[in-house]
């Protein structure tokens, strides 16, 4: 089951969030040979082309052992993005098993508001 997080993105500003992922036993997730993809959109349905879906950079942050993601979005990024109403977001790690099959997993899921700017 993926956690559930609410996040506030500053219009206009560089933003970074660094999630430190860990196992149900408390320790942190080994996150070698996985990659890792978060997007971001006002509705479900939308489709990743929609204008008003943004992915986030994503990465899998050395060491891959000590269980660090960072999403990060630049200020071109967050200027363009709507400040009524709230978009959604997820992010997933993906990995190949022994038998060649990749296995993805939801680890954080929640709704993003926008605080707007006033300054451009």
């Amino acid at each position: 089951m993926a956690n559930y997080e609410d996040i506030t993105i500053k219009q206009g500003t560089d933003v970074a969030i660094e999630l430190e992922l860990i196992n149900a036993d408390g320790s942190k997730k080994d996150l070698t040979n996985h990659s890792v993809s978060a997007m971001m959109k006002r509705r479900y349905q939308d489709s990743a082309n929609d204008p008003m879906t943004q992915a986030f950079n994503a990465v899998v942050v050395t060491p891959p052992t000590d269980g660090i993601v960072t999403l990060s979005l630049t200020n071109t990024q967050t200027d363009a993005l709507n400040t009524r109403g709230r978009y959604i977001y997820d992010v997933e790690l993906s990995y190949s098993d022994s038998d060649s099959n990749t296995i993805i997993s939801r680890v954080v899921e929640g709704q993003i508001e926008v605080s707007p700017s006033v300054t451009k």
